[in-house]
């Protein structure tokens, strides 16, 4: 058994190994191009499964805080006949 990866068996034939210079690697190349045209039509294709959710949510968020609100006023007290 030897250092790593040598593991004391027969050397390897015909393994090669490619790579690329870091300078000539473009990571980010295209992705702002990418992100407007497609990044859109993917934000599209899933509205349906956020959009009517979030929609929900806010309405049902606005109709607690307005009946709250009304239900804790003077004229709510008075229309449940309620005391303060």
């Amino acid at each position: 058994m030897g250092w790593w990866g040598d593991m004391g068996g027969p050397k390897q034939k015909g393994t090669i190994q490619y790579s690329l210079s870091p300078w000539k690697q473009r990571a980010f190349a295209g992705v702002l191009h990418g992100y407007l045209f497609n990044g859109y039509t993917r934000l599209a294709a899933q509205a349906p499964y956020f959009a009517i959710p979030l929609g929900t949510a806010y309405a049902v968020y606005v109709w607690a805080n307005k009946t709250d609100a009304y239900l804790n006023s003077k004229a709510g007290h008075v229309a449940h006949h309620g005391e303060h």
